[in-house]
């Protein structure tokens, strides 16, 4: 269990949102730290990303290596 402290701002806003909802205070903290966490790891991950040096593509070949595997999905399935 975690024992968070809000400012009374905080907490009157989750409050009203919670009963014009229906939902819990608990409800709407989890999925504020649930999409905050998702993001946060994902900016780690492409900050890791940068940092390892591996060979750019640009624009034109991404579009071309995405055109060539969806072209290669669609005869493998006909």
């Amino acid at each position: 269990m975690l024992a968070v402290r809000l400012s009374k701002n905080l907490e009157n806003r989750l409050s009203i949102i919670a009963q014009k909802t229906g939902r819990t205070k608990t409800y709407y903290v989890t999925k504020a730290l649930e999409e905050f966490l998702e993001d946060r790891e994902d900016y780690l991950l492409a900050l890791q990303r940068l940092e390892e040096n591996n060979p750019r593509i640009g624009l034109e070949q991404a579009r071309k290596l995405l055109e060539d595997i969806e072209q290669n999905t669609s005869a493998n399935k006909a």
